[in-house]
């Protein structure tokens, strides 16, 4: 869905422009999303398989919960849309830890830059997995996977392609909050 998306600088400062998300990506302007990696106290985390049909990584594996914030919208109001949405769960912004920001430009094509300063949030899961409902067209499958086994194959190196490219200080940085958690 195109949506109007507010424009940041370099920084990550709201420049008070917004465009047509489609308009950020074709000219590569940063503008903010949601990331919420939900987790569970027994040491699992939730990672989601990007549907077949996204214009990113379509087919990878990614965080449990990620979208865009629209124009105007409040960061964590945003991320709780967005957890009902694409997994069907209901929290409220008292659930979601901040945990910082994390700048990422990928060049797709020549002309789909996605120039993003992802909101990262941790979020305990306290239900099963068989409780979330996958929003299918943007979401292919979910998975409850042990928190050891995702670190081996996300900055262990040995499974990176399975995965959407954040680069090894991200997942580092994910990895290392969540076990703090459990």
């Amino acid at each position: 869905m195109d949506e109007y998306v507010d424009i940041l600088d370099e920084q990550g400062n709201p420049t008070g422009q917004s465009c047509l998300k489609s308009e950020a990506h074709r000219k590569g302007l940063l503008h903010p999303t949601i990331h919420v990696w939900l987790y569970t106290k027994d040491g699992r985390v939730l990672i989601q398989q990007r549907g077949k049909h996204k214009d990113t990584h379509p087919l990878l594996w990614d965080v449990s919960v990620a979208g865009h914030v629209a124009a105007g919208e409040n960061i964590s109001l945003a991320a709780v849309r967005e957890v009902k949405e694409e997994v069907g769960l209901h929290i409220t912004q008292k659930d979601l830890e901040p945990i910082g920001t994390f700048k990422a430009v990928h060049k797709i094509s020549e002309d789909f830059i996605d120039a993003e300063l992802h909101h990262i949030f941790l979020c305990e899961l306290k239900v099963p997995l068989g409780a979330l409902t996958k929003q299918d067209s943007e979401v292919d499958d979910l998975a409850l996977i042990p928190l050891f086994k995702f670190a081996e194959e996300t900055w262990g190196l040995a499974n990176v392609a399975k995965y959407v490219p954040h680069g090894p200080t991200y997942y580092k940085t994910i990895v290392k909050e969540i076990k703090s958690r459990i």
